[in-house]
């Protein structure tokens, strides 16, 4: 990937980090540990549990890490700390609720912190690092499917089934957009955690 760019391009100033998996789900609903056991031991694996790692947290390092040399190039033809990375990590990340998927959850978390870490150690590169943790929005992953311009709906009964999101609907590409052109633009912003969530976290312990 790297060299195809190199290739090809001088510099980059934006790198969106967005690939993630939901991973293997068990819900935590027993009143009895032995039945709480059962539901967690027998439906979640380390294989899934690394699979989801691999990909919410480890990908983000090493697609980041591999583009240094071209995020850095960004920022010396456009100016003072411009080149920037944005990780979308998930309100999942933040709050106490595991939703039935502790593997999900820990990762997304695990990139909140990765975000923290790179943007600390990769200042003295003028590249920023920022995250955006969205809370539920129309995508393959919530929505299970896509349509022919790979575009996913969530309707607004299915969000409000869930009962803890003041806004009562999914966010929108404009809204997740605004959110990204702000990170990307705003060059004294470096290190934060930007959730877009419809309130959850007001609601839901974090």
């Amino acid at each position: 990937m790297y060299q195809e760019l190199a290739g090809k391009e001088k510099y980059i100033n934006l790198l969106i980090a967005a690939a993630g998996i939901s991973g293997e789900k068990g819900i935590p609903d027993a009143e009895k540990g032995s039945d709480m056991k059962k539901q967690l031991f027998d439906n979640e694996t380390f294989e899934g549990w690394a699979n989801t790692y691999n990909t919410d947290v480890t990908a983000v390092y090493f697609s980041t890490v591999v583009l240094l040399p071209l995020l850095q190039a960004g920022t010396e033809s456009h100016g003072h700390l411009s080149a920037s990375v944005i990780v979308i990590s998930s309100m999942s990340g933040i709050m106490k609720n595991a939703q039935g998927h502790f593997s999900y959850n820990a990762a997304k978390g695990g990139t909140v912190q990765l975000t923290k870490l790179m943007s600390g150690e990769f200042q003295q590169l003028c590249i920023r690092v920022n995250s955006i943790a969205p809370g539920y929005f129309p995508s393959e992953m919530t929505a299970k499917e896509s349509d022919e311009n790979q575009k996913s709906d969530l309707p607004d009964e299915k969000i409000q089934e869930k009962g803890h999101v003041p806004h009562g609907r999914a966010g929108s590409d404009a809204e997740m957009a605004q959110a990204v052109i702000f990170l990307a633009k705003n060059s004294y912003v470096n290190g934060q955690i930007l959730a877009v969530d419809g309130g959850v976290l007001n609601v839901v312990s974090s």
